[in-house]
């Protein structure tokens, strides 16, 4: 049995202050990562994701990082799921229109 660490999760303050570490310049990337816990790879992807697109950078869990994707995602659920209710609908008219002779 293989065993398996649970992913760490970190939050957006978290990742906003180590790429501020990075930015100041005072350390390498590599020590900064040793001394957070984490690796300098996942750093530098914080970093240039940070760098790209500022305001939008760290997302969270589940959220696409532009706020216009994120509406239409919701409103195509939505949709869906007022489509699936009329089908329903549609079902039931059909099955009580019947002539019960």
């Amino acid at each position: 049995m293989i065993y398996q660490k649970p992913r760490r999760q970190h939050s957006k303050e978290f990742k906003k202050e180590a790429v501020a570490l990075v930015l100041k310049g005072e350390k390498t990337i590599k020590q900064i990562a040793y001394e957070l816990g984490i690796h300098a790879n996942m750093l530098s992807r914080w970093k240039n994701e940070y760098l790209s697109d500022e305001e939008h950078s760290f997302p969270g869990t589940g959220h696409l990082q532009d706020p216009d994707e994120e509406r239409i995602r919701a409103l195509e659920r939505e949709l869906r799921s007022v489509q699936e209710e009329r089908d329903i609908l549609k079902k039931v008219v059909s099955i009580f229109s019947k002539d019960p002779r």
